[in-house]
């Protein structure tokens, strides 16, 4: 046989050798999260493992509905949620990157309505001392939840998507801070959808219509949206709770109590850049792969690899416990988020690894909490460079 065939032939071998191998892990996957759906503790969910270049396995389990058995898809769309809190987040570092604004600018820069904010000094059932903070709060610490801002606001309930994020950060401008800045980490939405309105100011555009020509566009992020539309909106899974103890059904379809209904109506439902967004697993996998490309898009810089570091590095004081990047999760090597419905995804810089679980729970019947953890260690030990 000629030297180049053999080549070839060997080379063939060798890739029906990996397919084949990532076949049987892709099978053990759902072979461990199988027994969940089968014991009704968990609908269904997308299980996705990729690393910087390449998707390892992706692979759906269960149900998108049980009712109408509707079975799970690897491009079902799920509520996000709170991951889209790095999203905003990486999107406010783009304008970092051409130098329109400074992390450590003060909102009130921006923002004038934030200028003269006070801060809850003592507390207790007779009154509330108000002073001035030391400081005005700054980008950074709105990105980071060290700010003192409250987790929302009065005018947020009970959904977080009824009104224009001018009036809802206006709202919070009014509310005095929990806590000086950066003394402490109080987990905020009111933060992020701050961090929005400034990219509203800085760029004079929307807020979505620069997250979608700045970051979804150009990422191919085609199924990422505020508002399921059409197809779309058939995709999206249904969400599920645990039913009380002696229903018919450990489990019982919900409407997400955080947002207003119908998903897909423009007239009422506006952008929560703290938790709005719907997506699918491919679209987070492009996000990732980004970051751990350090900003880049094949040939094409996105984000500056300063931007990156700054995201996914600690941001928090090193005597709060909570590691907190900028709109981020961070604990060593590893950066990323989960989401009010049980998504999680996240990023490992030493073993390159990007893992991505997406469900729509509010809460599990027995042990389904803990499917997540079993697809996390199943895909470690499977994956993880030796």
């Amino acid at each position: 046989m000629p030297r180049i065939s053999t080549m070839l032939f060997v080379g063939a071998i060798s890739a029906c050798l990996v397919i084949q191998a990532r076949g049987q892990e892709a099978t053990t996957l759902v072979e461990r999260i199988q027994p969940y759906v089968d014991r009704e503790e968990l609908a269904g969910a997308v299980m996705l493992v990729a690393n910087r270049e390449s998707i390892l396995v992706n692979e759906a389990v269960g149900w998108a509905d049980r009712e109408t058995k509707r079975p799970m898809s690897v491009d079902s769309m799920f509520w996000i949620a709170s991951q889209s809190k790095p999203m905003t987040a990486a999107a406010l570092m783009l304008l970092v990157d051409e130098g329109r604004l400074s992390l450590d600018d003060p909102v009130e820069k921006y923002l004038p309505e934030f200028r003269g904010q006070f801060v809850v000094r003592r507390r207790d059932e007779n009154q509330v001392v108000l002073e001035r903070p030391a400081h005005p709060i700054t980008i950074r610490e709105v990105l980071s939840h060290t700010s003192g801002l409250p987790f929302r606001s009065a005018l947020e309930v009970p959904t977080l998507d009824r009104f224009s994020l001018e009036a809802r950060v206006r709202s919070y401008a009014m509310t005095p801070l929990d806590f000086e800045p950066s003394t402490a980490y109080q987990y905020s939405n009111a933060g992020i959808n701050t961090a929005a309105r400034i990219i509203e100011v800085v760029a004079g555009e929307s807020y979505e219509s620069f997250m979608q020509s700045r970051l979804f566009d150009p990422l191919g992020m085609q199924d990422t949206t505020f508002w399921p539309e059409g197809e779309r909106l058939a995709r999206v899974a249904t969400a599920y709770r645990a039913t009380e103890a002696g229903a018919d059904s450990p489990l019982e379809p919900l409407e997400i109590e955080q947002l207003h209904y119908p998903l897909d109506d423009r007239s009422v439902r506006t952008p929560m850049p703290a938790g709005g967004l719907f997506s699918t697993a491919r679209d987070v996998l492009a996000f990732y792969q980004m970051l751990l490309n350090d900003g880049r898009i094949g040939d094409r810089q996105l984000l500056s690899e300063d931007a990156v570091r700054e995201l996914t590095r600690r941001q928090t004081p090193d005597d709060v416990t909570t590691s907190y990047g900028l709109g981020f999760m961070v604990n060593r090597s590893m950066f990323g988020h989960g989401g009010a419905y049980s998504t999680q995804s996240t990023a490992d810089r030493e073993s390159g690894l990007i893992l991505i679980w997406l469900v729509q729970h509010a809460s599990f019947p027995g042990e389904g909490a803990q499917a997540q953890t079993e697809f996390r260690r199943t895909a470690q030990g499977l994956f993880t460079p030796k």
